[in-house]
């Protein structure tokens, strides 16, 4: 099953964002979060968002939803750091919104999806019309 990390600069989104994707995908679906720093003041932490992606893979590999800039520059420390110790982790980072798409990237990896069709899904909502018009 691909799992999911998502990074927010603020650990109470990110676990919030969670606690939503496991109540829309299934408890057992590995879904973590890396939001904010050690002191729970805000920022990313490349080293904590390599080890939300070791603790996520499975085997099928991981994608992984960020709210801004600096956490997709910290993901992507976060990846280099992993393939520098060998890591055979597949990782794909999403461009989607962070809630909408790790929603339906999460329920695409609960229902047997690949990482692709996963990063697929949660990059369709951007897309996705919240009003009727």
């Amino acid at each position: 099953m691909v799992g999911i990390v998502i990074v927010s600069h603020s650990n109470k989104i990110s676990e919030g964002i969670v606690e939503m994707c496991r109540e829309m995908a299934g408890k057992e679906q590995k879904i973590i979060s890396a939001g904010g720093l050690d002191d729970n003041s805000l920022g990313t932490d490349a080293v904590k968002i390599a080890n939300a992606i070791e603790k996520a893979d499975s085997g099928d590999g991981v994608l992984v939803l960020a709210d801004l800039g600096s956490a997709i520059l910290s993901t992507e420390m976060a990846i280099e750091m992993l393939l520098d110790s060998s890591s055979d982790i597949k990782v794909k980072i999403a461009d989607a919104p962070i809630v909408e798409g790790a929603i339906a990237g999460s329920i695409e990896a609960y229902i047997g999806g690949s990482l692709e069709s996963c990063l697929v899904k949660a990059e369709e909502a951007k897309k996705f019309s919240k009003l009727n018009k």
